[in-house]
């Protein structure tokens, strides 16, 4: 399928690895050009290489934090006009409510809600004026359940879906969609150290730990980060202008509710 947005420019958050990477690259092949970031010059630099030599675009590294006001000005200096915006952060670190400070819940807000909504208050006007633009935070799927041992991200991720909802639904009539997209277990490198960590501390084995994890899953399997990343593409296609204000759970139907 041509997602007919060829030609056009994206921001990708933390796209060295992972999701934000198979996100890149998805946009690569439609003819995006892409600016990514991440903390890490190395593995930043080896995707933008892979991407170029694999579909031929213009990909921009900017090596930053983004969840700082530092790294998101240099990230809007290297594209300050994007057509397409992908939010995208590491999670804050799993533990108790009773033993979370409040420093722990500012970085976490920092970091999963205001960081995203600094970069989009940055640029859905420019896209609006424009008459396109698509923007997808990728969250979690503790959005709609939340997960008792990541209470700072299931705070912080639900803070920012909310904060974006009325937005949505303003910026639509100007062909600008916001959208979120929440990932249950893909195999990344955060899923094998999650799963080595819990192994360490169970006695299981690494295999019986993913084994475990795998079955409790209707799809019996991890996620791909090249489905994600796909779905992510068409989110910011032409094809999907309709859509807006949606947060589009991709967790192999482990999530039980109707809505």
């Amino acid at each position: 399928m041509d997602l007919g947005i060829k030609g056009r420019t994206a921001i990708v958050c933390a796209a060295s690895k992972g999701l934000g990477k198979a996100t890149a690259m998805a946009l690569a092949d439609a003819g995006v050009a892409v600016t990514i970031c991440a903390r890490g010059v190395e593995a930043l630099e080896s995707t933008a290489a892979e991407i170029r030599a694999r579909s031929g675009v213009t990909v921009t590294t900017v090596a930053c934090d983004v969840t700082t006001d530092a790294g998101r000005a240099a990230l809007l200096a290297a594209c300050p006009a994007p057509d397409i915006l992908i939010n995208n952060a590491g999670g804050p670190p799993p533990g108790d409510f009773k033993n979370f400070s409040l420093e722990d819940w500012r970085k976490a807000v920092e970091s999963n809600m205001i960081s995203p909504i600094s970069l989009i208050h940055s640029t859905v006007y420019g896209m609006m004026e424009r008459g396109f633009g698509r923007i997808v935070n990728i969250t979690s799927g503790s959005v709609k359940a939340p997960l008792p041992e990541i209470e700072l991200s299931n705070g912080a991720r639900a803070g920012l879906t909310g904060a974006v909802a009325t937005l949505a639904r303003r910026s639509v009539a100007r062909n600008v969609t916001i959208n979120g997209l929440l990932p249950g277990p893909f195999n990344t490198d955060r899923l094998i150290a999650n799963a080595q960590k819990r192994a360490a501390a169970t006695g299981l084995t690494f295999d019986e730990v993913q084994a475990q994890q795998r079955a409790a899953h209707p799809a019996n399997r991890f996620g791909d980060p090249s489905e994600f990343g796909h779905t992510a593409a068409f989110l910011c296609s032409v094809h999907a202008g309709f859509i807006t204000g949606q947060n589009i759970m991709m967790d192999g139907g482990k999530f039980g509710g109707l809505l």
